[in-house]
């Protein structure tokens, strides 16, 4: 009688393209491609002429690596509670395809590079604001996204911050313009991370993040935040035009945008369901783009 032979089930070996494709996800692209444009947007608006190809392209690295570097950081931290989450478990840290060595590694270089990127190619007051945005979003905002629903409104100041950046990458004066630009930005992310919040409630709570819809099971509270920057980013996003950034073209679409925005968080605040707040989100995801296409297009 032959003697039975055990086979072993070996791991598939990883090829180099799943390996970057992993440190390409802790980068989290799709989340930072909005943050990019917004970038590239301002340095256009804030040159007298169209910028330089390579000053674009320069300034295009230099954020990606700040912004992917911040994400691979934040997963890292993050990675743990990932685990606990049906949207993130698949992720390359709680999934194991990456070593929190790895991890750090990677975005540590990634980050700091790009801060050192900015410097190199711009100037201190853009390597300054990048590292800015990296810091508040690794030290403020990822901590308090375990402590308070308060995180929200924390991080909507990293996430405004791309657009103080390009315009400081173009080497023009920072005036008031700035501060509107950001408070466009700050007020938009508000009714778009809650949104998302609402759509994903049993996952951050699975997850330990007391996000406002985790606490605020009934909505009012989730509801009257929406409304009340959805309302607000309307004025604001006007002001460009008595800045002299935009003209009256811009005007009319802000208008427009704004309003349609609004009608989608009033229907969320009226019937709180998820598919409103999946509305709401889609039409946040396009509400800004158009608005800076549009500032572009009709820039003073």
């Amino acid at each position: 009688m032959k003697p039975q032979v055990r086979t072993m089930c070996l791991p598939a070996p990883v090829s180099l393209w799943d390996r970057l494709f992993d440190y390409l996800e802790l980068t989290k692209p799709r989340l930072n491609a909005l943050a990019i444009a917004a970038t590239l947007a301002a340095l256009y608006l804030a040159s007298p002429q169209p910028p330089e190809a390579m000053l674009c392209i320069h300034v295009f690295l230099a954020t990606s690596l700040v912004a992917g570097g911040a994400a691979a950081l934040n997963q890292l931290m993050e990675r743990d509670r990932d685990a606990l989450m049906q949207r993130t478990a698949d992720r390359p840290l709680p999934a194991g395809r990456l070593s929190p060595r790895s991890a750090l590694i990677f975005g540590m270089t990634t980050a700091i590079g790009g801060v050192l990127y900015f410097a190199a190619v711009t100037n201190l007051t853009a390597a300054a604001l990048a590292l800015a945005t990296l810091v508040s979003y690794l030290l403020l905002y990822t901590p308090l996204k375990t402590k308070t629903w308060l995180n929200t409104l924390v991080g909507a100041v990293p996430g405004a911050l791309p657009l103080p950046l390009g315009w400081a990458a173009s080497g023009e004066p920072m005036g008031p313009v700035i501060g509107v630009l950001f408070a466009i930005v700050f007020c938009w992310q508000i009714p778009h991370f809650f949104a998302i919040a609402t759509v994903y409630r049993d996952d951050y709570q699975a997850g330990g993040f007391p996000m406002l819809p985790v606490i605020d099971r009934q909505g009012r509270r989730t509801c009257r935040q929406v409304l009340l920057f959805a309302v607000t980013l309307i004025p604001v996003s006007l002001l460009p035009v008595t800045m002299g950034l935009s003209g009256n073209l811009y005007f009319h679409a802000a208008w427009i945008l704004g309003l349609v925005q609004l009608g989608f968080a009033i229907d969320f605040a009226r019937r709180k369901t998820s598919l409103t707040a999946r509305r709401l989100f889609f039409a946040s995801i396009v509400y800004l783009p158009l608005l800076l296409v549009m500032m572009m297009i009709n820039k003073s």
